[in-house]
């Protein structure tokens, strides 16, 4: 279902790419002398700022600013003008983003820098998985469900997140060589926070009393989990479009909190808890906590910034844990 709506979205979006065109081509491009550097989600956003903080000329600008979630984000003709006209495009590409390829095959910018930061992973970036007692994801008849898909969030791993930035700023350095030497030093300062936090992940997780975690909603949480070596059960896959679990699902998860004796169920920020309240319910127990884990996916940085989100993450697994 979810690959159709895209079908249907790259219908719609050559048509807005037309009109788009028309009207901005219609005006001469303000020449500003500035690096004008967009970005699709928050966290990105946030890594770009520390790694061009100080730097005047550079311009960014976050794409979903308004908190849309990424998995239903459909850009508006004024999106598709901000991005053909950038420097330099700073994406997941997941399964998500594949609206971007049109913009970008008729981007006026033909010079513009685009860092898909999925392929920038490389090897590391892992494919969705489906693990016992998860909800697969329903097709539409003739649909292909046998693709490959990987996991897109990428950025709730502090391992990625160094990784990335200092591929970022390295990046960064080839389009604006004057700068080079700032977003180095920039990008060595974040990722020591960010090496750091990841160190006080790594410490707690090896102090906690369980090693497992169960998410009575949608899992997008595989990159940190597998950095240190934690298990989970999950309703649904991380970019599953499943909002309603089947009855099997729910005793499945109810059993899996009473066989490990957990007194801790989690969910993703912006979930209404029914599940989690209906898997409580199933399995008899009434002292059960409902914990939620910030996925960033729709955050637009009201929140905090990402380092301070995943402090924030670290102290709700810490009382997970234990």
């Amino acid at each position: 279902m979810r690959k159709n709506m895209k079908k249907i979205i790259a219908l719609l979006l050559s048509l807005v790419l037309c009109a788009a065109f028309c009207v901005g081509c219609s005006g001469k491009k303000e020449e500003n002398g500035k690096l004008k550097i967009v970005t699709t989600i928050y966290p990105l956003y946030e890594w770009v700022k520390n790694i061009t903080d100080g730097v005047q000329n550079a311009d960014t600008t976050l794409l979903l600013s308004k908190g849309a979630d990424m998995h239903s984000f459909q850009p508006t003709s004024k999106d598709i003008v901000t991005i053909s006209d950038c420097d330099v495009f700073v994406y997941v590409g997941g399964e998500s983003d594949k609206w971007v390829e049109d913009i970008l095959n008729n981007a006026r910018n033909k010079d513009m820098l685009c860092l898909n930061l999925m392929d920038a992973l490389g090897s590391a970036a892992k494919e969705e998985e489906t693990v016992e007692g998860m909800q697969a994801e329903q097709h539409d008849e003739g649909e292909e469900s046998d693709e490959k898909e990987y996991d897109e969030h990428i950025w709730l791993s502090l391992k990625n997140a160094s990784a990335l930035c200092r591929h970022i700023a390295d990046k960064l350095g080839e389009k604006d060589n004057a700068d080079k030497a700032t977003f180095d030093s920039n990008a060595s300062s974040y990722i020591a926070k960010l090496d750091a936090l990841d160190g006080q992940y790594a410490q707690a997780i090896k102090e906690s009393k369980n090693d497992t975690l169960i998410f009575a909603d949608r899992f997008p949480f595989r990159y940190l989990t597998n950095d240190y070596g934690l298990h989970y059960y999950a309703a649904f896959a991380g970019c599953s479009a499943e909002s309603e679990a089947s009855f099997k699902t729910l005793v499945f998860l109810a059993d899996k909190l009473k066989e490990l004796h957990l007194t801790k169920l989690m969910t993703i920020d912006g979930s209404d808890q029914k599940i989690a309240r209906s898997v409580i319910d199933t399995a008899g127990i009434a002292d059960v906590k409902v914990l939620t884990l910030n996925s960033m996916q729709s955050d637009s940085g009201t929140n905090g910034s990402y380092l301070t989100l995943m402090e924030q993450n670290l102290s709700v697994l810490k009382e997970a844990l234990n």
